[in-house]
């Protein structure tokens, strides 16, 4: 579920092949829905779901104060005590609503309030996790940020802006000596500095620990009751195809509704307590909405893979594969792909991944079919079942839970259909149907941006979700939906022939394999397309072999045998094409790193189509002057 890079995870492909699924697949309840349409006559379509939500508590952390009375003992959130550590440092759900009412009372003594938010500056951690939960259950709304817009950023732009829009009562930093630098060029004067450990010079701060050691009194629950649908829970920063950051506002009722749409789906979540394995950051509202608040809301256990999906980072995560045998399985495609190498050669590996598993997600981008029919038949070979392997649409705005498939695919590509309680609306735009989205789990708007949220809805109150969608099997909502492009990103060539970004761009990459990560599709106004290719080096030195070792990044990208392969590929890619609206005739590798504090790629690592355009310039001619000698020709 997903933002702007996640909504590729639906373009791969443009329909399911017909051949049955005969393999058997892995028992596990889901929804049996009945969908519905109504076709209007402004053309516009309505997809439902016929039933309701069944009641579900508001306060978000109910669910949390349920369990530990149910199981007070049981793994609540587990770390490793370091990257690479032994063990797992563990907290339970008894212990958990003891650190959420201390630093709960904690909040309420500081100068956090509903106008002064929690802006936390870490990745997922055991402390984060009491600090997101303990500004929840007092109902004070909590941000959590990026850590690269602290880490990888050099004049904290974005950070500045945030700060400024957000204007913190409470600023946390995990690490005081990492995030030092962040937190001296935005912390308000009169904002209270928290450190996880560590100091930074020259200002003023209060360790964890301390927070931990407030003793609550009643104001905790007094402050918990006041809560109602409406109460801001936390506020999501996006920075969506523009590149300037803009806050979500996610309300308690959302939050609980998406919980409820969640559960309504996977129903096997309510059979026994799911276990996760996930490195997804919670700045990111797939991790921080959807995954979190699952774990407690079903009784769960979360295990912080402080791994990647690279293959370095793989390392750590599948360490803890090998440990910890997930019931529920999130990662990108790319991850997928690491996974399933590493599965051919590790069979205690494949053995732990698979034993306990109901359900794989991807989202991210689309998943290559070799990737999907390896872990299909590695799933087979281990278990004797097929696993579900799903994706679906949404967005920060939607809580993400919007779009969801369950039924089983022979590929990449199909999102599903609306979750119960969502109304999908497809609007015909330039030929294709934009979706707009209505359901009690839509954020009501921007935190301090009334512009941005009239900008954002309709004059029915849909929210425009900024996608086209088409049916997997034309006049069968039931079956299914597919991505087909991003409204804005779509251009003309010099014919008037429109070019469907989303899709094309998508299925670009996976044609390349591994090799190039992601792409950026321009021709505007000219008469073929062409693509930068934002090339992985890891993979371009993996398929050079002993060639590439030793090669500095500009060496590898120049590589006459690298160049000779990615060439193949585009011409058999531009054999493969129906007319000139997707035939990439023309490639040009991207040889100097995005930029994030330039807008060209997001927290995520995706690359923004629009800011990449603009500021590579040359590039661009690069790719229609037939005598440069970085032009890869079909």
């Amino acid at each position: 579920m997903v933002e702007e890079a996640e909504r590729r995870a639906a373009g791969s492909r443009d329909s399911a092949a017909a051949t049955p699924l005969r393999a058997p697949l892995r028992p596990s309840r889901v929804w049996k829905p009945v969908v519905r349409t109504e076709e209007r006559a402004d053309g516009s379509i309505l997809v439902t779901q016929e039933g309701d939500l069944p009641p579900f508590p508001v306060r978000l952390t109910e669910r949390l104060l349920e369990w530990a009375q149910r199981a007070p003992e049981r793994t609540l959130f587990a770390q490793r005590p370091a990257p690479g550590g032994a063990g797992w440092n563990r907290i339970g759900y008894g212990a958990m609503v003891e650190r959420m009412r201390a630093v709960g009372q904690a909040l309420l003594d500081s100068p956090a309030s509903a106008d002064r938010p929690v802006l936390i500056l870490s990745g997922n951690s055991l402390d984060h996790a009491t600090l997101a939960l303990a500004a929840m259950h007092v109902g004070i709304p909590y941000a959590p940020v990026s850590p690269a817009y602290s880490l990888l950023s050099s004049d904290f732009g974005k950070l500045r802006q945030i700060a400024g829009d957000l204007t913190p009562g409470v600023v946390f930093a995990e690490d005081g000596a990492a995030f030092g630098a962040a937190v001296a060029a935005i912390l308000p004067d009169d904002a209270m500095l928290v450190l996880g450990r560590g100091a930074v010079p020259g200002k003023a701060s209060a360790a964890f620990a301390s927070l931990l050691a407030t003793p609550p009194t009643a104001a905790v629950e007094t402050a918990h009751a006041a809560i109602g649908a409406g109460t801001v829970a936390k506020i999501l920063f996006t920075s969506g195809s523009t590149g300037s950051p803009k806050g979500v506002v996610q309300t308690h009722g959302m939050l609980a509704a998406n919980q409820a749409m969640v559960a309504d789906c996977y129903r096997f979540l309510e059979d026994e307590p799911p276990v996760l394995v996930d490195w997804a950051p919670w700045n990111h509202v797939a991790a921080g909405n959807k995954v979190f608040n699952l774990t407690f809301w079903h009784g769960g256990s979360y295990y912080i893979d402080e791994g990647k999906p690279s293959p370095a980072g793989m390392d750590e995560t599948c360490r803890n594969l090998k440990e910890v045998s997930p019931s529920w399985y999130f990662n990108v495609p790319k991850g997928y792909e690491e996974l399933s190498r590493r599965f051919a050669g590790d069979e205690a590996l494949r053995r732990s991944f698979f034993r306990d598993l109901k359900m794989m997600m991807y989202a991210g981008a689309g998943m290559a079919q070799h990737t999907w029919d390896q872990l299909e038949a590695q799933a087979l070979a281990t278990v004797g079942h097929r696993i579900r392997l799903v994706s679906g649409l949404g967005s920060t705005e939607t809580g993400p839970f919007a779009i969801a498939g369950t039924d089983p695919q022979p590929q990449a590509g199909n999102i599903g259909i609306p979750a119960k309680a969502v109304v999908l609306k497809l609007v015909p735009s330039a030929g294709r149907l934009e979706a707009r989205l209505k359901s009690p789990s839509i954020t009501p708007g921007y935190w301090r941006r009334p512009d941005l949220t009239r900008e954002a809805f309709d004059g029915e109150g849909f929210y425009r979700l900024g996608d086209a969608l088409k049916f997997a099997r034309p006049g069968r909502p039931e079956e299914g939906f597919l991505f087909d492009g991003r409204v804005a990103e779509n251009f003309k060539l010099d014919t008037g022939t429109w070019v469907a970004v989303g899709p094309l761009r998508a299925a670009l990459v996976d044609h390349f394999g591994a090799l190039v990560r992601d792409a950026v599709i321009a021709g505007e106004g000219r008469p073929e397309i062409g693509a930068l290719g934002l090339a992985d080096l890891a993979e371009c030195r993996r398929h050079l072999g002993p060639a590439g070792e030793g090669l500095g990044d500009a060496e590898l990208l120049a590589h006459p045998a690298l160049r000779r392969h990615l060439g193949e590929r585009l011409r058999h890619f531009a054999e493969t094409a129906t007319g000139s609206a997707t035939r990439v005739a023309r490639l040009v590798l991207i040889d100097v790193p995005p930029s994030m504090d330039r807008g060209e790629v997001t927290d995520k690592g995706s690359l923004n189509q629009r800011a990449v355009l603009a500021n590579r310039a040359e590039l661009v001619a690069a790719l229609y002057d037939d005598g440069d000698p970085r032009l890869i020709r079909a």
